[in-house]
């Protein structure tokens, strides 16, 4: 009975970089290069929207905790982070890990799970399964095991369902 939409899109704005503080323009315009004379704009919906100034984990209490409390009641849950090259999406996610009030995402995450873990009661058991993937150019590197690149996504959930079924075992 969660009231949590199947996909939220939160979009987190980064520092403009010096380069862009020397254009001097203070608003962000997309337009179509190829769209026809009198083609309306588009109109894009957030559920939220951070600034520069947000910090990280005002981010991770709005945004991603109400979705790791659904994992802990056995759902799954996907936190997908889009962007260029350069847009913030590694700080967003990982943060400073030794600064409390820089940890990104996946500290949070951790840190929410296992806290929740040990105070739950001792008949509880939990399965806990993280992926780290990074896709760019169309390589999908697996972060958590930098050896694996460009694996081709079916061998990737393959070699995910085999580590799985090793776990079990070994229980």
């Amino acid at each position: 009975s969660y009231n949590i939409p199947t996909v939220k899109v939160v979009v987190r704005c980064r520092p403009l970089n010096r380069k862009e503080m020397d254009v001097h323009r203070g608003q962000v315009v997309l337009r179509n290069p190829r769209a026809l004379p009198g083609e309306p704009r588009k109109t894009f919906t957030f559920d939220s929207v951070y600034d520069a100034s947000s910090k990280q984990r005002d981010l991770y209490d709005e945004t991603v905790r109400p979705l790791i409390d659904s994992v802990l009641d056995g759902f799954n849950g996907t936190i997908f982070a889009y962007g260029q090259t350069g847009t913030g999406k590694t700080y967003t996610m990982q943060g400073a890990w030794l600064e409390p009030e820089r940890r990104g995402v996946i500290p949070n995450a951790f840190e929410h799970v296992f806290t929740q873990i040990s105070r739950s009661a001792a008949d509880r058991q939990y399965l806990v399964r993280a992926s780290y993937l990074e896709i760019y150019r169309e390589e999908i590197r697996d972060l958590l095991d930098p050896n694996v690149v460009n694996e081709d996504p079916k061998d990737a959930l393959l070699r995910e369902f085999q580590k799985e079924i090793a776990l079990l075992r070994a229980q």
